[in-house]
């Protein structure tokens, strides 16, 4: 029995006796109250369509003019939540199919009606309406996540060949729709190991869940992710995936400048611990030194000696002097500056080395000026500082150095690339610890100083180096202009 205790009724039917008939049989069914109305003509059946006033509408596949099939075309769109049934004078095969294509829920042959008949067509039509409609706001909901998620989602077959993917992961791929007819997720994934690895649990059935893999997109940027990838469904032949992708970059590169900032602390503090326990000492070495050439005797020998003492004590106090002023807290003054300027006139103070070492040099400076608020003084120092290290990493004749400044949706980006020697994945995170360092006369404190610069201007720096192939350095700056603290 249907559900509904009442229930709205349209009936399209040009002939006033079919009408009659098919009331007739709706009155005749117990336990629901029926509201029947008729329409006559095709053009009053297409407002009360629009109208959304009725629960079902029953059609005539004839209206005058135009057909029942017609008015289905023409207004199925505006209440696709409501059955509309077609009626039809004999029972005509094509004329059914074509019914259903249009979007029919249901086809009755008038010759074979009766209240039996109608009542299991009305439960049918609203049943199937009521479920199609359920599957309908799933979808929507499931679309709505789908593409409205700020996660990179994808569906894929068993060689992970995207078949669908959303517009985060359109943007971390850096592929368009005409892509996906071809490009598989592994021809973003650079490590081979990992590629196999993936291969090979998906192919063992096993859930891969938040793997840490690196995506390298079409235009040779590079994201750290998680990856998840489940068994959407399984079918004769086929196989379909679900997968996500979420994007850890700034997270991982936040991790990294806390961590390196915790070493640099550490770093700071032994520093000032050393230097005050052997300036103590040094201090009494230099004071024994001065009685002792007073008391004895004096010729070539004793102030040869003496003076070598008292040389490198002088210089292992400078050397701690200048070990002590790179861990202060520097002290700033904020105004506001032009980005490109700045990056200009550091290349100036490094133009002497670019032109001796036959330099090849690259500019791309964003037209429009990027204002930020820096000290001049002391950002100079730290663009320099990485210029000379890109510079001192190349050969002669063969160096190519790329300064890149431009806009990105919330930073300003400072981009320094060399085609030097580059440097090992070990040692990588040691770059910008006090000492570290890969030059035969290095002290390993000019990439800490820059380090400790761009940190005190809340600017970001990151680094990707590929051995013999040179290295990346690269700085944000956020857009806003107040002070950092």
């Amino acid at each position: 029995m249907l559900s509904q205790k009442q229930i709205k009724i349209l009936i399209i039917d040009d002939d006033e006796d079919d009408f009659y008939i098919i009331s007739g049989f709706l009155k005749e069914i117990n336990g629901v109250d029926f509201i029947i109305d008729w329409c006559k003509t095709y053009s009053a059946a297409v407002e009360e369509i629009k109208s959304g006033a009725h629960d079902i509408y029953f059609v005539d596949y004839r209206l005058g003019n135009k057909t029942g099939l017609d008015l289905l075309k023409e207004c199925i769109h505006f209440q696709p939540d409501r059955p509309i049934i077609l009626l039809t004078g004999k029972g005509n095969k094509s004329i059914d199919i074509e019914a259903m294509k249009s979007g029919a829920t249901d086809y009755v042959i008038k010759s074979e009606l009766n209240s039996e008949k109608l009542e299991r067509c009305i439960r049918y039509s609203l049943d199937r309406t009521a479920s199609l409609k359920a599957v309908k706001e799933s979808e929507n909901k499931y679309r709505n996540l789908f593409t409205g998620s700020k996660d990179s989602l994808f569906i894929a077959d068993k060689n992970l060949v995207l078949k669908e993917i959303n517009k985060a992961a359109f943007n971390l791929l850096g592929c368009n729709e005409r892509d996906l007819s071809h490009i598989s997720l592994y021809d973003f994934i650079p490590n081979v190991l990992l590629r196999e690895k993936i291969k090979t649990d998906l192919n063992a059935d096993k859930n891969i869940f938040e793997v840490e893999i690196e995506i390298e997109n079409i235009h040779k940027e590079k994201r750290y992710c998680l990856l998840s990838i489940l068994p959407e469904s399984k079918t004769v032949g086929k196989v379909l995936f679900h997968g996500i992708i979420q994007d850890v970059t700034n997270i991982k590169r936040a991790e990294q400048i806390n961590l390196q900032s915790a070493r640099l602390a550490a770093t700071e503090r032994l520093i000032r611990i050393l230097a005050h326990e052997i300036r103590n000492p040094l201090n009494n070495i230099q004071l024994s030194v001065d009685n002792l050439e007073m008391i004895m005797e004096a010729n070539e020998i004793t102030k040869e000696l003496v003076g070598i003492i008292q040389r490198n004590t002088l210089r292992i106090n400078n050397m701690i002097t200048e070990l002590l002023e790179s861990t202060k807290t520097l002290e700033l003054t904020f105004e506001e500056q032009v980005l490109q300027d700045l990056v200009e006139e550091s290349l100036s103070v490094a133009s002497d080395r670019i032109r001796l070492q036959n330099i090849k040099l690259h500019k791309v400076y964003l037209s429009s000026p990027l204002y930020i608020l820096a000290d001049k003084s002391k950002l100079q120092i730290a663009f320099s500082n990485i210029l000379i290290n890109a510079i001192e990493s190349m050969e002669s004749d063969k160096g190519v150095l790329s300064v890149i400044v431009n806009e990105a949706p919330d930073t300003y980006q400072v981009s320094i690339k060399d085609n030097g020697k580059g440097i090992p994945p070990e040692q990588l995170s040691k770059i910008f610890e006090p000492f570290f360092t890969m030059k035969k006369n290095g002290m390993g404190l000019g990439l800490s100083a820059a380090y400790g610069i761009f940190q005190s201007h809340k600017a970001t720096l990151h680094v990707e180096s590929v051995p013999n192939n040179g290295t990346t350095f690269t700085m944000n700056f956020n857009k806003s202009l107040k002070t950092p603290v």
